[in-house]
């Protein structure tokens, strides 16, 4: 893992910030949040060493890095991104599932349920989704899936986005030089994370396969 992010994903980031600069966060954090796994833990501290260094000169403007300006460069490639997800549960991942669900033990009246959970928490949980690491990648496709209103979806994506990018792209001019110090201390919250989602698609897929069997046994007792 760490050497594909020493090998891939720096070097990627250095040329794209190098060409474009403010642009460059803004489609960094645009793919980021359309489900590819680029780690925002990267993409902000990195920009905030840059921020940090005067002498890094910021390729549009030929000036140094602006912080804010950074922090709205990340926000709206993060709101960009989530719209491309959203859209993609909506339109593409919604007609697969009504389709195709049964197969993947997904019955309709479970995506019933979703459109109410998120009709009554999508908020609370888009927001909050947007603070965790993993998650905040892929909150958007089950939002659109569920059609979250979007208006909705995009005001508490963008809240919790701004967040997430002011506090990590402060922690990398805090960082400096050792700003990937940030992807480390994080890891293990997405290990975390990734083994509490994992163990949560288990449960569900045994509490599936398992219910034909109990509604036979019931019935065999009545």
């Amino acid at each position: 893992m760490f050497a594909f992010i020493d090998q891939v994903v720096i070097p990627f980031l250095n040329s794209l910030y190098g060409a474009v600069g403010y642009l460059g966060v803004l489609v960094a954090m645009t793919i980021e949040s359309a489900m590819v796994p680029l780690p925002s833990e990267l993409i902000l501290p990195y920009a905030g060493f840059l921020v940090s260094d005067p002498s890094q000169l910021e390729p549009l403007t030929n000036g140094p890095w602006g912080f804010w300006i950074v922090v709205v460069a990340a926000t709206a490639g993060n709101t960009l991104g989530s719209l491309i997800a959203y859209a993609i549960g909506a339109y593409g991942g919604r007609p697969f599932l009504e389709r195709y669900g049964r197969y993947l033990l997904i019955r309709p009246h479970e995506i019933e349920l979703a459109d109410r959970f998120f009709a009554d928490h999508g908020a609370a949980t888009v927001f909050v989704g947007r603070l965790l690491p993993i998650v905040r990648t892929f909150i958007s496709f089950p939002a659109g899936v569920a059609r979250m209103p979007l208006g909705r979806f995009v005001v508490y994506s963008t809240a919790g986005a701004l967040i997430w990018s002011t506090l990590l792209l402060y922690a990398g001019t805090v960082l400096g030089e050792n700003w990937t110090d940030i992807r480390h201390a994080l890891q293990p919250f997405d290990l975390l994370i990734a083994v509490g989602v994992v163990a949560l698609v288990v449960l569900f897929v045994w509490w599936r396969l398992g219910m034909p069997g109990r509604r036979r046994g019931s019935g065999a007792t009545s």
